[in-house]
């Protein structure tokens, strides 16, 4: 892949993944505010899991 073309492809892909995230942040609303809210004030542990991406994801935030 000649240099331009890769450099364009790199931009294209950021700007979608952009899109991507700001359609994400508009989800946000009660239901998140109620998860955080469990989590937040749980006593004890609050137990993450899932498998493949999800799975590394859960483990990342149980290690924070």
């Amino acid at each position: 892949m000649e240099r331009e073309a890769l450099i364009e492809s790199a931009r294209r892909v950021a700007l979608e993944e952009g899109k991507a995230v700001a359609a994400l942040a508009e989800t946000f609303g009660d239901d998140f505010v109620r998860a955080a809210e469990l989590m937040l004030t749980a006593k004890g542990r609050v137990i993450v899991s899932g498998m493949g991406k999800s799975g590394h994801i859960g483990t990342k935030i149980a290690a924070t």
